[in-house]
């Protein structure tokens, strides 16, 4: 049995360790500390600036949850942007809509990409070669400042805290030009941390969103990983509001996307009790 250990640097005060069983990649990229371990418990782990991104064993409730809901909350986009996400789960759950018709992935980091590839296969599939995806290594917020008006249904922010490299994915020029690339009827959704840890990066990030945004709510997802709580995910919608579907509504939506019975979290009841939110997270929306 292995010895070593990795400690999660998130929070100055609480944490998480794993025991490595082994280590197989420890990277400097030109962005950031990149490594990816096997765990004893969780699979293989992917670990960014000393934070935990993604594990084999959990990862399936994040990512079904950051892109299956905003997709059946829109109910008809066929153009998706996706943004980070360089393990390519989001790219991966997105794809499985067969009404999806492109989905742009841009990711800054070409090395987080090419260490997924290499030591996490499972968990993007067989998204990479799709031909519906257009992976691109490169700046989203550059992207998204030059992209065509109305050129997405759906925008899937998929990026690490309000820290480093993600920090600028949470600034109001970036969500002015989001709003400004959606459809219509649009729809943003971004992680927005763990509230009970993290509640400034909720209220902060919805009301920059409240800006440009019309509609601004969050909705949860219990992800073991992401220790503290509830993980919100916060959505801003152009159009109509996207958190009051039936039930009835999304399980039909998602028969026409070829999606029902192919998740391990993700269902219509979960969607829709999902925007139910505790008050002590509630508090923090606009």
């Amino acid at each position: 049995m292995s010895d070593a250990w990795i400690n999660e640097s998130l929070y100055e005060a609480w944490g998480q360790r794993f025991r490595v069983k082994r280590e197989l990649a420890r990277v400097k990229s030109e962005f950031q500390d990149i490594v990816v371990f096997e765990s004893e418990t969780h699979g293989k782990v992917l670990v960014l600036d000393g934070v935990i991104q993604i594990t084999e064993g959990d990862e399936f409730v994040y990512q079904e949850m950051l892109a299956h809901v905003p997709l059946m909350a829109h109910g008809a986009a066929k153009n998706v942007l996706i943004i980070g996400a360089g393990d390519g789960g989001v790219l991966r759950r997105v794809l499985q809509h067969r009404t999806v018709e492109r989905a742009v992935m841009v990711e800054i980091d070409g090395a987080v990409i090419e260490l997924s590839k290499q030591h996490l296969p499972g968990i993007a599939g067989d998204s990479w070669t799709d031909p519906r995806a257009d992976v691109i290594v490169g700046d989203g917020i550059e992207y998204v400042r030059t992209a065509p008006d109305a050129s997405f249904d759906a925008i899937i922010v998929d990026s690490t805290d309000p820290i480093g490299v993600g920090e600028i994915l949470f600034t109001d020029a970036f969500y002015e030009n989001c709003a400004r690339i959606l459809t219509p009827n649009g729809l943003i959704v971004n992680q927005c941390g763990v509230p009970f840890m993290q509640a400034d990066e909720l209220h902060d990030t919805s009301l920059r969103r409240a800006k440009f945004f019309p509609h601004v709510s969050a909705y949860v997802a219990a992800v073991p990983t992401y220790v503290g709580g509830f993980m919100t995910l916060g959505v801003a919608a152009k159009g109509t509001s996207r958190e009051t579907h039936s039930v009835e509504t999304i399980r039909a939506r998602a028969e026409a996307a070829g999606i029902l019975g192919t998740t391990g979290y993700w269902t219509p009841e979960i969607h829709v009790g999902s925007f139910n939110l505790p008050p002590y997270i509630a508090r923090h929306l606009p």
